[in-house]
């Protein structure tokens, strides 16, 4: 008898989430998944047979509950995947509450690693398949995004945890996509943030009006992607869905030949140093 294949996606009410919600139930996977917000999206998600909880990530009561009810529904998943972010605060770092600060390294870090570190706990080891957990990454990594520090500060932590994790659990691959700029409604907070966005609101304002966007469609084939590659390929690596060759044997075998490929390194490293 063939089993369906189990997915958790934590924040399915996200525009990225949903979307890979209703990729997953047409194929035929079990469906599992949480949301912070009551929507059109989440009904028509359960009403196809979704299993989903609440969760509010700012509140770690409500982020223990969920996994907990998580853990109740799923008791073997194959595909855990973590999309919640936000850009907020968005501002210079020194003119920022720091709460709020906080907050958004709750959200778009140490809460979904939280949820990671007890749900491991139920991961599908039987299954040929390696169990694969997918996070989203965000800019910053290669510049200084002016004005998004806590949202950069964490998705840069994200890049570093997903290669130690992968380091250390040999039974599970982790990997991070950075999907680009992608038609979601996170690019409302910097319209409302107005003039704090600094020079990204013009950016914003003009890739929303020319409709300059990744398609949902490659970032959801990167994904399915990175979840059926082989761990040596994908393993502790941070892609861009917009940039990189995913999918193509000529990346495979470069990855495979290159260990420090795609992870989170100095620049400049082949500089003569002290030793000679």
């Amino acid at each position: 008898m063939t089993f369906a294949r189990k997915i958790i996606i934590i924040s399915a009410s996200s525009d990225i989430g949903t979307e890979m919600c209703l990729k997953y139930l047409e194929e035929g996977w079990a469906v599992f998944g949480s949301y912070k917000t009551e929507t059109d999206n989440i009904d028509k998600l359960k009403s196809l047979g979704a299993s989903l909880v609440y969760c509010d990530l700012l509140d770690l009561d409500s982020t223990k509950g969920a996994t907990i009810e998580l853990i109740e529904k799923c008791k073997s998943w194959d595909v855990l995947v973590l999309c919640p972010g936000t850009q907020k605060p968005i501002g210079r770092f020194i003119d920022c509450d720091f709460n709020a600060w906080e907050e958004s390294l709750a959200v778009n870090f140490s809460r979904q690693i939280y949820i990671v570190r007890e749900l491991l706990s139920c991961r599908n080891i039987e299954n040929e398949r390696t169990p694969t957990v997918l996070f989203f990454a965000g800019g910053g990594t290669n510049n200084a995004t002016v004005n998004y520090s806590a949202y950069t500060v964490s998705k840069i932590a994200l890049i570093k945890m997903c290669e130690l994790l992968d380091a250390e659990i040999e039974d599970t691959k982790f990997s991070i996509v950075g999907p680009g700029w992608v038609k979601t409604k996170i690019h409302q907070e910097t319209i409302a943030a107005g003039t704090k966005a600094g020079d990204n609101l013009q950016k914003t304002k003009t890739r929303l009006a020319e409709n300059a966007f990744t398609s949902m469609e490659d970032v959801l084939a990167s994904c399915d992607w990175i979840i059926n590659a082989p761990r040596e390929i994908v393993g502790g690596r941070n892609f861009s869905t917009a940039f990189d060759l995913w999918g193509s044997k000529e990346l495979d075998d470069e990855l495979k030949n290159n260990y420090d490929m795609y992870k989170l390194r100095r620049h400049g490293n082949n500089f003569k140093n002290r030793n000679g």
